[in-house]
């Protein structure tokens, strides 16, 4: 074992950011999270980060969790138990990792979980059965990331189109996700927006309804004007503040825990 491991922490914090998302997305909790003390984690998941969304073509939900979990294994190396904070996409694949490793996940943060998607072909919606049709013809999917504050612009925080295939295999991770719900058990704080234009609102309540976590263990935030990307819109510090909060409790828990 490595000096830099010999005194392990009783916490970390792995980041996961969403589909088709940079780390700029998640950036903004960063130096709060390090400011903590404690090891920190904000993998880059394959095929994102490029030059061009073209390197997301022909990657699947496959590859994002392996890259999750690589990162995850790295920090329990370093921490007793892991908080997994995931936006988007990326609270999916925290869900994945809380049953996956139900003894080293302390708890989630969840914000803007995709549980149900604006897109009338997502999972659970109309046209849904048409997906696959739709990607064999159209190869490329046009995105646009909106902001309640315009300053949000400034930030970097999504490619402009993606390879149909891969949102494809994001879908997958969807339905895959949904079927583990009642497997969740751990304490989960949920962030959500009530008016963006990604991820339909009632996620949160779906995704809160359907955990078997204990109702003293779980709750939800509403962010009131926020578009999608809640890290880098007009509510960013009501949000990075309410985790930190959060994370501080859980330390403090792991502390003074008799």
């Amino acid at each position: 074992m490595t000096a830099r491991h010999k005194t392990r922490s009783p916490l970390g914090v792995l980041i996961i950011h969403g589909f088709t998302a940079t780390l700029e997305s998640v950036k903004a909790l960063y130096l709060p999270l390090k400011e903590l003390g404690i090891p920190l984690r904000v993998p880059q998941l394959a095929g994102h980060g490029a030059s061009s969304p073209e390197a997301l073509r022909g990657v699947t939900w496959v590859a994002w969790m392996a890259d999750a979990d690589q990162a995850f294994q790295e920090l329990c190396l370093e921490a007793d138990r892991v908080v997994v904070i995931g936006h988007s996409m990326g609270a999916l694949i925290a869900l994945n990792l809380a049953v996956k490793y139900q003894d080293q996940v302390d708890s989630l943060v969840l914000a803007a979980p995709a549980i149900k998607l604006v897109s009338l072909l997502a999972p659970g919606r109309p046209l849904h059965f048409a997906a696959p049709l739709v990607s064999k013809i159209v190869k490329k999917w046009e995105l646009k990331t909106d902001f309640a504050d315009n300053g949000g612009e400034r930030c970097i925080t999504n490619y402009e189109w993606a390879p149909t295939d891969a949102i494809v295999s994001f879908f997958e991770l969807l339905k895959k996700s949904l079927l583990l719900l009642g497997n969740v058990n751990v304490p989960v704080f949920i962030l959500h927006n009530r008016r963006e234009r990604t991820v339909l609102p009632e996620s949160a309540t779906i995704l809160c309804n359907r955990i078997a976590t204990k109702p003293s263990e779980k709750s939800i935030m509403w962010l009131e004007h926020s578009e999608h990307q809640i890290f880098c819109d007009c509510e960013r510090e009501k949000a990075v503040k309410a985790i930190i909060d959060y994370v501080s409790d859980r330390i403090n828990r792991k502390l003074f825990a008799v």
